[in-house]
């Protein structure tokens, strides 16, 4: 199995562009033989909506607005971001994974963020379910962005048998002037090295670039492997697109390795759980 992260820069609520952005990378890596495509959080839209969700935000059961890529899914398998209008009308940041000409799943974000420079609360509804999904490569879950600073999310999918994790993301650069490192990067592949070692699963973070309502994106996009390796990473700040091999041995090597997942007693959790009041 062969994935390309697509780490673009998309066009502030210019859907039109930025599907256009999206066919190219993804026959890009058609020719590069890629099974799946992994884009950004709110890649169909851009990030810093606003109330341009009213105006932008579709349902994708009944629009045609995916209709381009739906079609290309059937040489590729696409991961990608957009606001999503629900039949109650209500307005998600959502993730959806497109394969063989069909919408398999879609994810709407759990934690919209509205702290610090933060203000999706303000223009989104907050998702309530996060489950994995077959697919035909492997079963998977997905995530968006403040999803992944919430360690029940990655526990549950990986309990609900999801051997590889996409996160996407629109994560913006806030720099610490005590380090001579890029503390962006260096605390989340901390935190996605964790994940992937103590679930014994793929983790995909894909990270959009570029400048926008004031805001820049840092990119470092990345796919960390069963032992907490990094596999490949993309560039800094720099649009990418860059690939790599995932392999269902590995996550059978890493748990035979080291059973800590395989032990997980995961009806003590629940259990224990119940009993916080």
């Amino acid at each position: 199995m062969k994935i390309a992260l697509a780490q673009i820069n998309s066009v502030l609520g210019d859907l039109d562009k930025n599907i256009s952005i999206h066919l190219d990378y993804c026959n890009r890596a058609i020719k590069e033989k890629a099974n799946v495509i992994v884009f950004p959080e709110l890649s169909l839209t851009g990030y810093s909506l606003k109330d341009l969700n009213f105006a932008i935000a579709y349902n994708p059961y009944t629009s045609t607005a995916l209709k381009t890529l739906i079609e290309v899914s059937k040489k590729i398998s696409i991961v990608c971001g957009f606001a999503e209008l629900s039949d109650e009308f209500g307005i998600y940041n959502s993730s959806i994974y497109l394969e063989d000409g069909k919408i398999l799943k879609i994810h709407r974000k759990i934690y919209p963020p509205t702290y610090g420079l933060f203000e999706e609360f303000r223009y989104f509804s907050k998702g309530n379910d996060s489950s994995a999904f077959d697919t035909k490569y492997m079963k998977s879950g997905m995530l968006i962005c403040e999803d992944l600073w919430h360690i029940s999310l990655p526990y549950i999918l990986a309990m609900d048998k999801a051997k590889i994790i996409y996160g996407i993301a629109a994560s913006p650069t806030r720099l610490a002037s005590d380090s001579d490192t890029f503390r962006n990067y260096e605390v989340n592949s901390e935190q996605h090295k964790s994940f992937a070692r103590l679930l014994s699963v793929y983790l995909v973070f894909v990270n959009r670039v570029g400048f926008e309502d004031g805001i820049n994106f840092w990119g470092g996009s990345e796919i960390i492997d069963p032992f907490g390796n990094v596999v490949v990473k993309a560039k800094i700040f720099e649009e990418d697109l860059v690939y790599a091999e995932i392999n269902l041995e590995e996550i059978k090597r890493a748990r035979h390795q080291a059973r800590h997942f395989l032990d997980e007693d995961l009806e003590l959790t629940k259990r224990l759980l119940s009993n916080i009041k």
